[in-house]
């Protein structure tokens, strides 16, 4: 009953960072104009990210270009599309695979060894897609904080940490949480069930002490006579030749003797 509680929260937990993934995937907020110094021309934002430009003016609606060619893009920019698909990717299949094995579903029945196998591989596809978000979110993140403290370029070309990174962070953890609560439960369930079931073939049984520590005496044989069974007399038209008892009649053969 504990287990299928913390698999719902382990799911629910993937869910919310398969959905923060998505989100920061598609958002623009990757990298974010800074006004330091003395630019004070706060009215334009400039937003970059993983698939176009945007551009923001006071309070004129968002307006943005997807980027022309997939081949002009900095090495950088095009190693975190490709992470990003990937764990959008594992994330989705590992949500799926995890609905397989569920105490909840009936997809697998009177088989408990396979659904934990289930989960432990869908656990293991949600780490490493947590993997696959940390990995080009730290990595820009990382660029941003280099950029910002090099002398060498102009307040214009600095940029600051956008709301998709921190999504994207929390996401990650989110993804981390759901798999390792899909993969230790599960082993836990695995390791209860061999200590209780499993035993070694040179551990050394003992039997149950006797009652009494006095050694046994014989005890004399008892013989329980049978009943004999009682003849029943059997009837029948003819007289019987063979007289088995006495009788002070006499049988017919005798009377006609004496005739």
């Amino acid at each position: 009953m504990a287990n299928a509680a913390l698999e719902m929260v382990a799911l629910i937990v993937t869910i919310i960072g398969l959905i923060g993934t998505a989100a920061s995937t598609g958002m623009p907020m990757w990298r974010v104009t800074a006004f330091i110094g003395e630019n004070i021309i706060v009215f334009e934002t400039r937003y970059e990210g993983l698939w176009m430009n945007c551009f923001r003016q006071a309070d004129i609606r968002m307006q943005c270009k997807v980027y022309d060619s997939l081949l002009a893009l900095p090495p950088d920019l095009q190693a975190a599309r490709g992470l990003m698909c990937c764990a959008l990717a594992l994330g989705g299949l590992g949500l799926l695979i995890s609905l397989v094995g569920l105490q909840c579903t009936s997809c697998i029945r009177n088989n408990d060894r396979a659904k934990r196998l289930v989960l432990i591989i869908a656990g293991s596809m949600i780490i490493m897609a947590c993997i696959a978000v940390l990995i080009p979110v730290s990595w820009t993140g990382h660029v941003i904080i280099r950029d910002f403290y090099n002398p060498l370029l102009i307040d214009a070309q600095r940029r600051e940490l956008g709301e998709a990174l921190y999504i994207g962070w929390v996401a990650s953890a989110f993804f981390f949480v759901g798999g390792c609560l899909f993969i230790c439960c599960n082993l836990q369930s695995e390791e209860k069930v061999y200590e209780r079931y499993l035993y070694s073939r040179n551990s050394d049984y003992t039997s149950y002490p006797p009652q009494s520590l006095q050694p046994l005496q014989p005890q004399p044989l008892v013989f329980i006579p049978q009943p004999q069974p009682v003849a029943q007399p059997v009837l029948s038209r003819h007289p019987s030749v063979n007289n088995s008892y006495y009788s002070r009649q006499p049988s017919v053969r005798s009377g006609v003797a004496y005739r």
